[in-house]
């Protein structure tokens, strides 16, 4: 909170301090110290991409859509921001054009997690949990010899909610810290199942 107060310098380190405050300032929900660093923001990649970050934590989607078209336009060799346009897509409901930009992407990337996740995903929401958990397959294969915890944790998670809750209450409990998605999960779980207290 303290950082908030002093003044960034025009440096190549101050042009990063701001973008870190603008993150703190979000983090701790500074509105003031958060326009403050907004306005301080370029027109450099670093800057936007930042901006677009911000915009999808405060689920502002088309927003930060905007910006990570505008910036695959002029560096098309960024090719992950194709990834962060499909979550945004996903994040707006728009599920079909969400597979097709993670479609150009995963042809070149075929053993992204990220991207194979965020299409099972948007199969569960366009057809079913046993469409989506056929897309996760191939990423649970993956995940028994080469990929991190991380991936594994996920990817139990989904199953979960592909499953309609199915082990909801031994898996999500431990991933409340590591998925926030599990928190909710685990909500729907218990309001389904009529287990209020």
């Amino acid at each position: 909170q303290e950082a908030l107060k002093g003044p960034p310098g025009t440096s190549p380190a101050g042009k990063l301090q701001t973008r870190i405050l603008f993150h703190v300032a979000h983090k701790f929900n500074n509105e003031e110290s958060l326009m403050i660093y907004h306005q301080k923001l370029t027109d450099s990649v670093e800057d936007q991409l930042s901006l677009a970050s911000i915009h999808y934590l405060r689920s502002h989607f088309q927003e930060a859509t905007d910006i990570y078209k505008k910036l695959l336009i002029d560096k098309r060799e960024f090719q992950a921001l194709n990834v962060y346009v499909a979550l945004c897509y996903y994040k707006l409901d728009y599920y079909d054009v969400s597979l097709e930009i993670l479609a150009v992407y995963l042809q070149a990337h075929p053993d992204s997690a990220i991207a194979i996740n965020l299409k099972a995903c948007n199969h569960f929401r366009l057809y079913n949990g046993k469409a989506a958990e056929a897309e996760l397959k191939v990423l649970t294969d993956m995940a028994t010899s080469t990929h991190h915890q991380m991936e594994n944790e996920l990817i139990r998670h989904n199953i979960v909610v592909f499953r309609g809750g199915e082990n909801a209450l031994q898996v999500l409990p431990p991933l409340i810290d590591i998925i926030p998605e599990s928190r909710l999960n685990l909500v729907i779980y218990y309001l389904r199942n009529d287990e209020i207290q």
